[in-house]
């Protein structure tokens, strides 16, 4: 049962959030202060959720958030506003602020929702900062390099990679391996609320421009960090190349992309003339499955935080559970494999974790299973399917939700040999 721990001073709203988690199924505990919260956060197991009125007698949401992340504490964070003014939003979730926001005039209908969609009873609070993890691969030895070589420069910079596979982190080595390191820095999420700057109503520019504007005006002589450019809208696009090539701000620029953005590119969805400005040089980060002699060498590193956080013996990953994890392809790349280690540390009994402990993240919803259809070639299609994605049989039983013996029934159906290959 999760718990979630609730900062508010209303005590009559409190009662109605209580009852509502308690009704869903979480644990909710109740101050009405920061410092009571603070005490109350130091208790708090893996899992767990923290809620919090934006004012409070004591202080101020950012205090308490600023407190929870020089503490370490990496716990999911909503914040309950009083309306959806843009200057509080930025205020709580602007450069690692909170994760989320409700209303309190809407506490009835999106508390539980908002909840759910953080408290993970498997999940294990241990964020990735803006370090980049230990790796030994030679295609890292290179990218490390190439950080090196980049952030000697002014040029701004493109990280490309898949999602989770560690984009920002390399773009942070940028910056704090750059002459600028001692400058501002804004980090912005294209994809998000992003550009909700302060707006000078007197401006005769537009409010969006202004906005945009007043991230370059704070980030002067440093460095923007633009996560997830692709995501940026059209008219966004043509405001910022318009300042960029206009206005010439003494600002770098370092953005991460998915690489659909080349694809964008050609297709004219995204400015070919914004794009070259931003890719003035540019880092491409593999995804894990490309990289899996790295992965012991993470997942140690994710071990070694886990067990400092949390006060708890330190678990060695065993051979065989190395090798589950060399074989899955990991579509969540490294943020996946954090979440899974941390798993199987929660949960193993003793110091060592084996396969057993191994729980992969079956709802991966790009890809799912059903064997009820009854179609004989797509029932063959994803038991193998299943196998390339598991690694091997034990996992793709899991994956295709069925006992391992019924499994073996259905391999022998379809002439599937122990190495997923079809019997002539």
């Amino acid at each position: 049962m999760n718990k979630i721990l609730i900062v508010d001073a209303s005590a009559s709203d409190y009662r109605v959030m209580s009852s509502l988690l308690s009704k869903a199924g979480y644990d909710p505990i109740g101050v009405d202060s920061i410092e009571a919260g603070k005490v109350e956060a130091a208790k708090l197991p893996p899992g767990a959720v923290i809620v919090t009125a934006m004012r409070l007698s004591d202080g101020t949401a950012r205090e308490f958030i600023n407190w929870l992340k020089t503490e370490g504490f990496g716990f999911p964070i909503i914040v309950i506003v009083e309306n959806l003014d843009p200057l509080d939003i930025v205020g709580v979730m602007s450069g690692g602020g909170a994760t989320d926001i409700i209303q309190r005039r809407a506490l009835d209908k999106q508390m539980v929702e908002t909840v759910e969609k953080y408290a993970k009873p498997e999940h294990v609070v241990l964020t990735l900062d803006n370090q980049l993890l230990p790796r030994k691969s030679e295609v890292w030895q290179k990218i490390e390099e190439k950080i090196t070589a980049i952030a000697a420069t002014n040029a701004n910079a493109i990280i490309f990679g898949e999602c989770g596979s560690g984009k920002e982190q390399v773009a942070h080595q940028i910056y704090l391996n750059s002459s600028r390191e001692q400058k501002p820095h804004t980090v912005i999420e294209a994809g998000s609320a992003a550009f909700i700057g302060l707006h000078d109503p007197a401006s005769e520019r537009s409010e969006l421009y202004n906005r945009i504007k007043s991230y370059f005006h704070k980030a002067a002589g440093g460095t923007i960090i633009l996560k997830n450019v692709h995501l940026l809208s059209f008219e966004k696009q043509s405001v910022l190349l318009h300042i960029l090539e206009t206005e010439h701000p003494d600002v770098r620029v370092i953005c991460t992309a998915e690489p659909e953005l080349m694809k964008m590119v050609t297709e004219k969805t995204f400015r070919p003339n914004l794009f070259y400005i931003l890719r003035q040089s540019d880092i491409s980060v593999p995804s894990l499955k490309e990289t899996t002699e790295d992965i012991p060498e993470i997942a140690d590193f994710f071990l070694k935080r886990y067990a400092a956080q949390t006060g708890k013996p330190r678990k060695h990953l065993d051979a065989s559970a190395i090798k589950a994890l060399k074989l899955y392809p990991w579509p969540g790349n490294v943020r996946e494999l954090k979440d899974i280690v941390l798993f199987a540390a929660f949960h193993a009994k003793g110091d060592t974790i084996s396969e057993a402990d191994i729980v992969f993240n079956l709802s991966d919803t790009s890809m799912t299973y059903d064997l009820s259809l009854r179609n004989p070639q797509r029932e063959r299609d994803q038991i193998l399917e299943a196998y390339q994605r598991g690694g091997n049989w034990k996992q793709a039983a899991k994956l295709l939700n069925i006992t391992e013996k019924t499994l073996i029934s259905l391999r022998k159906k379809y002439g599937i040999d122990s190495n997923g290959e079809i019997q002539s």
